[in-house]
């Protein structure tokens, strides 16, 4: 006996599957950074004395729900030449090309890989960190508060400037830390 094929054979594993996918994702919503109530800092340690700066111009995407971490993905940068020391001589030194070359790589990007719960309201995040097209794996323990629809993330991580190419032999320490808060408005 020959089976004819008919519409309704396709559409059943057709909508199985389209609902698996649609159920999966359901649950993270998609969030904006922006600058307002945002702070993305760095600390440095020289002779004993700690100085430090921050960065503005916040960009990307986050899809992120506290009850599915495994379904977040982070893509969020920087504007490199928004780089702030309160010192206009060292900050127009930090954008030439033996430090951020900002002219050559605008942008300094964070890109998750994979997001997990730490069991104990937090969670922890793996990444690739871009600065001046060198990439590097990082990972760092962070915190996510509701704020009505928007979310608050904060953490920090310590990265070796000389990974990067950032700065030359100079006087300045290697290892600095980064200190993030970052305001995301749903999308």
């Amino acid at each position: 006996m020959k089976r004819l094929f008919t519409p309704l054979r396709l559409f059943l594993p057709l909508s199985l599957a389209l609902t698996i996918l649609l159920t999966s994702s359901v649950h993270a919503q998609q969030y904006t950074p922006v600058d307002p109530g945002s702070a993305v800092n760095f600390a440095i340690h020289n002779f004993g004395f700690s100085t430090g700066g921050h960065f503005t111009g916040l960009q990307g995407r986050i899809v992120f729900d506290p009850a599915h971490p495994a379904d977040a993905s982070f893509d969020v940068s920087v504007d490199a030449a928004s780089v702030n020391t309160e010192s206009d001589m060292r900050d127009n030194h930090l954008k030439k090309e033996e430090y951020f070359d900002v002219e050559k790589y605008p942008r300094i990007r964070f890109v998750s890989t994979a997001v997990t719960s730490d069991g104990k309201g937090g969670f922890h995040i793996h990444g690739k960190l871009t600065i001046k097209s060198i990439t590097k794996d990082i990972d760092y323990p962070f915190i996510a508060t509701p704020i009505g629809n928007d979310y608050i993330f904060k953490g920090q991580f310590d990265i070796n400037r000389k990974d990067f190419g950032v700065g030359g032999t100079s006087t300045i320490s290697n290892g600095l830390t980064v200190f993030l808060t970052v305001y995301a408005k749903k999308a």
